[in-house]
């Protein structure tokens, strides 16, 4: 006999529902706490969680270094506005560019932000050379650059962009991979072209060295920038500090977000000394960009992952995990057709929607997202264990067995 009784999990559902507005096909999952790689809904379900905020929470939940450097910068400074100079936000920059993040940063509040920033300093860098016709940015399909005007235009989906027009003018695509595709579209009057090393939204793909060594030649032809947009993929993820440093390309402007904050809103975008030169006081700005406790919490998430050597632990969990997927392929060939892996960015291309697959991983304690329609995508914490990878490589093979 069905219960009449409403849980913790439906209130909390039914109070979102009526107050905020409907742009999320959320999950009837309702979270109320977290711990490292687990999460707990509010009826007191524990979750593995593999999809980590979507690449946010590099350290997992509420680790300490983090949770202590919130708690000393709210305590000490909350927000100033970039009209003064703040400490976390100087610490923050010189970390980024020590790693080899280009030359100077400008700090934002999200990747979206963080790539309309870079347009606006691509545009800005080949005005200031004399070359105001010189603004074409260039994409690719399958790509996801942000929600904003202009990101929209720049990520080369139909179904993103409809009913939002007319669209900023400017913006061109070519096909993922395609160096001739590119080269058709890629003129004198071609600001920037804008490229993920991995493509995370649509699907887990990379691009091959030698296809961004193509790029690289082909923008310096015609003397436009090149822009990776690393808000999914960099700052370890792939199991490299930038993904771009595992390829061999050198972009002029990187952009980033995501797990720079260890989960606190914070976008950037880095680049060249001479690029950087584009913006002068009065070209760009952010009330928030820079919030001293932002900064404070990605200082202290960046110094543990360097610290702890949690680049090398994703690049080798990744392998893991691929491995593990692998093996899962041979024992459903029906189901999974193509297995992608780029350190702790994981996708499950499937022969079916991935819906069904998602929904038994949770009834089973496990969170991951499906992206592209049929890929089941993973993108835990660095911090993870051989232990966690096997307890959530037991759910997948258990869930694929339902489906058979």
């Amino acid at each position: 006999m069905a219960s009449d009784t409403v849980t913790r999990s439906e209130v909390l559902m039914a109070r979102t529902n009526a107050h905020i507005m409907s742009t999320y096909g959320r999950y009837p999952i309702a979270l109320v706490k977290g711990q490292g790689v687990q999460v707990w809904d509010a009826d007191g379900k524990e979750y593995l969680d593999f999809l980590g905020g979507i690449a946010v929470n590099l350290l997992g939940h509420a680790h300490p270094a983090v949770v202590a450097a919130i708690t000393q910068q709210a305590s000490t400074l909350i927000h100033t506005s970039n009209l003064y100079f703040t400490e976390p936000a100087a610490a923050l920059a010189e970390l980024l560019t020590a790693q080899g993040g280009l030359a100077k940063v400008f700090f934002c509040n999200s990747g979206a932000e963080a790539n309309e920033g870079a347009f606006k300093l691509a545009r800005k860098y080949q005005y200031r050379r004399g070359l105001p016709q010189k603004n074409g940015i260039v994409s690719v399909t399958h790509s996801f650059h942000g929600r904003t005007l202009a990101a929209v235009t720049a990520t080369a989906k139909p179904e993103i962009q409809e009913g939002f027009g007319p669209l900023p003018a400017g913006f061109q695509y070519a096909a993922f991979g395609d160096i001739d595709a590119l080269k058709a579209v890629v003129s004198e009057e071609t600001a920037a072209v804008i490229l993920e090393p991995v493509q995370g939204e649509g699907g887990i793909h990379g691009n091959s060295p030698e296809y961004l060594a193509q790029v690289r030649a082909l923008c310096d032809s015609v003397g436009a920038l090149l822009i990776f947009d690393e808000i999914q993929c960099g700052l370890g993820r792939t199991g490299h500090f930038f993904a771009y440093q595992g390829l061999g390309v050198t972009p002029d402007i990187i952009t980033l977000a995501k797990g720079l904050g260890g989960g606190l809103p914070i976008g950037a975008f880095c680049a060249t000394a001479e690029v950087a030169e584009g913006f002068q006081p009065g070209d760009h700005g952010t009330t928030f960009g820079a919030n001293p406790v932002a900064c404070a919490a990605a200082v202290a998430t960046l110094k543990t992952v360097l610290a702890e050597n949690l680049v090398a632990n994703a690049r080798a969990m990744g392998e893991y995990l691929l491995a593990g997927l692998t093996d899962l392929k041979a024992k459903y060939p029906t189901l999974v057709k193509e297995v992608r892996g780029y350190g702790l960015m994981l996708g499950l291309e499937l022969s079916q929607p991935g819906g069904p697959l998602l929904a038994k991983c949770h009834e089973l304690g496990l969170l991951a997202n499906v992206t592209a329609g049929t890929v089941f995508r993973m993108l835990p914490p660095y911090t993870i264990t051989q232990a966690d990878a096997d307890r959530a490589l037991a759910i997948i093979d258990q869930a694929l067995g339902s489906l058979v």
